[in-house]
């Protein structure tokens, strides 16, 4: 039996539960950008499997790195007890973040760390006896698919079966010079009310790559400060180099009480996640009474191995090269961008960083289940391509160290694919 046919015996799959669903495609092997089939055949990952992988597959650095932990110690409860990588990833990490988040609380995954910085804020106005328990939130957004990351999220097909369980949320219009007044006096008529503001700074992503500026969420984040809103970027997408700059509120002048993190954090070789915050919000939590704790742990906080690649990947990260490489990206991007702006089937084309993506004209029907997606998605597998396209909208969002030649051979596939579709 081939491992496609024994892993749909046993697994359920994300988004794949339709009986017309593809059978999965068997990955035995990864190198660099590409990823290798149970029968040989290659593929270039070029959405970094889901955006984690930002060094590459298989990577002897993280991998040695991580062999190294396993040897030493492979866990250990985080609950009245440390240990080294733990330590000196926050030290490490809280030296290259905005410089008033001094404090840094781990988890497992994107959504988790989300979890964690709303518990935080709810419980930053309780321990106050002040109660908020409204939130601020982009249309649009995505933050992850547990309940309170859910909520937070853009009511959207992905949460039909749960909206009359999530809890309250204010959701506003990304902001622009058309409507910055409007959206502050929003956050000044509810600020008594809200617990916290949370975005997606600059990219949001799975709502189709959308992008905005730094200008007015400046404005918008000085406001909330202004007005004693407590603020949460949700960086699991766009950290560690995916906006050209280490991370997304890089282009930022005021700064959030809380970042979350995930994805790129391991360099894509696995779960990991972390919420970081401000002193002020920590020394709300620090008090003789029991009850003012945050009561939040996951079995697997803090995983040695997981720190381990997650300084590995760092390492990586940090180094001049990748930079160069990242600019390296950036650059072809923006020239295939300028190519295929003006093709009739290009609607719109916007990149930032290493991300470019664009809207496909096919009318009215751009939603996430369009049958163009499926259909481009194949033309792509069948090139030896990951592309996932969100609806009509196709992206490009590869590891740094993906090859000039690789890149080429996808922007040929996409503009041939333009002429086909």
């Amino acid at each position: 039996m081939s491992l496609a046919d024994r892993d749909l015996a046993v697994i359920w799959h994300p988004y794949t539960q339709m009986k017309t669903a593809a059978r999965p495609i068997p990955i035995v092997r990864g190198e660099g950008a590409c990823l290798y089939s149970e029968d040989g055949k290659k593929y270039i990952d070029a959405v970094s499997s889901w955006w984690v992988n930002i060094h590459g597959h298989a990577n002897k650095y993280i991998g040695q790195k991580v062999a190294e932990q396993l040897l030493t110690l492979e866990h250990v409860i985080f609950a009245g007890f440390t240990h080294p990588t733990a330590v000196k990833l926050a030290e490490r990490l809280l030296a290259v973040l905005p410089s008033n988040q001094r404090k840094s609380f781990y988890s497992d995954n994107g959504s988790t760390a989300i979890e964690v910085a709303i518990k935080m804020c709810l419980q930053y106005w309780n321990n106050q006896g002040k109660p908020r328990t409204k939130m601020l939130a982009f249309k649009n957004a995505y933050h992850g698919d547990t309940f309170g990351a859910m909520a937070v999220s853009g009511r959207s097909a992905f949460t039909a079966a749960f909206d009359s369980l999530l809890f309250e949320v204010e959701f506003i219009d990304l902001p622009d010079a058309s409507n910055i007044e409007d959206l502050k006096s929003q956050i000044s008529d509810l600020k008594s009310e809200l617990a916290c503001f949370i975005f997606e700074p600059l990219i949001q992503g799975t709502a189709g790559m959308i992008m905005y500026g730094a200008e007015y969420l400046d404005e918008l984040l000085e406001h909330c400060i202004t007005e004693g809103v407590l603020t949460i970027a949700d960086e699991v997408f766009t950290g560690f180099g995916r906006t050209g700059k280490l991370f997304a509120c890089d282009y930022l002048t005021q700064q959030p009480d809380i970042m979350c993190f995930s994805k790129g954090l391991t360099g894509g070789t696995m779960a990991l996640g972390l919420t970081t915050c401000t002193q002020q919000i920590y020394d709300a939590f620090l008090s003789d009474d029991k009850l003012k704790t945050l009561f939040h742990g996951h079995s697997y906080t803090a995983n040695p191995v997981a720190c381990s690649a997650a300084l590995a990947s760092l390492d990586i990260t940090l180094q001049h090269a990748t930079m160069q490489n990242i600019r390296r990206i950036e650059a072809r991007h923006s020239a295939f961008a300028d190519k295929i702006k003006a093709h009739p089937k290009v609607r719109t084309i916007r990149q930032t960083g290493t991300i470019v993506a664009f809207e496909w004209e096919i009318g009215d029907n751009t939603s996430y289940f369009s049958s163009l997606r499926d259909r481009l998605y194949q033309y792509f597998i069948d090139a030896g391509i990951i592309l996932r396209p969100l609806g009509n909208i196709l992206y490009i969002l590869p590891p740094y160290c993906i090859t000039d030649d690789e890149l080429n051979y996808i922007y040929a596939k996409i503009e041939q694919a333009l002429e086909e579709i």
